[in-house]
């Protein structure tokens, strides 16, 4: 058993498209119309190319409720690892992202926190 695809819910999936790729640096996998909302993956060029992160429309009811409730929690919706936080938190301040937490120290971790521009709270993870 392996993970292939992991997703987050989007609002908008055109912006989605547009904040993972301009701004995170990921890579278009698959974008293809699936009679409404697409079916849209992204790869990190840095990580493994079979897995996926899908930007999943969160049209669902039930996924802007348990969005909104993360958010509001101060709960990230997923994690990416990063080699140097505090490199990747100041080039992706630059580039316009807001962030809910800046770089600190937990442990064997670092964290920092951001606004996906989509309803989401993601974490950056840099091991110690």
């Amino acid at each position: 058993m392996k993970i292939n695809w992991t997703s987050v819910t989007v609002d908008d999936q055109d912006k989605a498209l547009k904040f993972y790729t301009e701004v995170l640096g990921f890579v278009v996998k698959h974008d293809m119309d699936m009679g409404g909302p697409r079916w849209i993956t992204v790869v990190s060029p840095e990580g493994h190319p079979d897995v996926e992160l899908i930007l999943e429309p969160d049209s669902f009811p039930a996924a802007q409720v348990y969005k909104k409730a993360l958010v509001d929690a101060k709960i990230p919706a997923t994690m990416f690892m990063v080699s140097d936080i505090k490199s990747e938190f100041e080039k992706l301040k630059s580039l316009g992202v807001v962030f809910t937490k800046e770089p600190v120290s937990m442990g064997p971790v670092w964290v920092a926190v951001f606004d996906d521009t989509c309803g989401n709270l993601i974490q950056l993870v840099q091991p110690v």
